[in-house]
């Protein structure tokens, strides 16, 4: 997606080696009208896989994933990192490691809402180690819904993320896909 591409050239910044800040659009700011085009893309992009649902992690997934539910006119349910008095016992859940934020979470779902009868795809805003998406394939799997597609707004490609998904036989599609950030540059593949 060369429009995503531009505006990470155009607005992002390299903080180090691996980190890329996308929060004036992405993560803390939103502009969504660019996260609508963003879920135009990915509906396209799955639009033959028959999707129920769509799973993500709070926070920063939540606006692709909506975005994209509205799309495809389909339910899109987040994964809390933190326990809320009002979710219960009737959860699934995972532990999932930050690369970020150098901390492990445990994230959750109501078991009300995901099921055998899905369809999953996953949607999050970055792929780097992966864990987040792993973390959401196994409550998926603890459900017994389908889970077979995952859509990432941009991916890290020179970090392991691309490999332990796709091994699993599941359709990854990236709208961006970076090669290096070395010397605060951005490279895509």
């Amino acid at each position: 997606m060369k429009a995503l591409e531009e505006k990470i050239n155009n607005e992002g910044r390299v903080l180090s080696g691996d980190i890329l800040k996308v929060d004036n659009f992405l993560n803390h700011q939103i502009d969504p009208t660019f996260m609508n085009e963003i879920g135009k893309e990915f509906s396209k992009l799955f639009k033959n896989e028959n999707i129920t649902k769509i799973l993500t992690v709070e926070s920063s997934g939540i606006a692709p994933a909506v975005l994209t539910g509205l799309q495809m006119n389909v339910p899109v349910v987040f994964a809390r990192k933190h326990k809320s008095l009002t979710l219960n016992d009737n959860i699934y859940s995972s532990d999932v490691y930050s690369y970020t934020k150098q901390t492990n979470n445990k994230i959750s779902i109501n078991k009300r809402y995901i099921d055998e009868n899905d369809n999953v795809l996953i949607i999050d805003d970055f792929l780097a180690n992966g864990q987040a998406v792993l973390g959401l394939l196994d409550i998926a799997n603890q459900a017994g819904a389908n889970a077979k597609n995952v859509g990432i707004v941009i991916e890290k490609s020179f970090q392991k993320g691309h490999e332990l998904i796709t091994q699993k036989g599941i359709k990854l599609e990236s709208l961006a896909r970076i090669a290096s950030l070395k010397d605060g540059k951005v490279t895509f593949e």
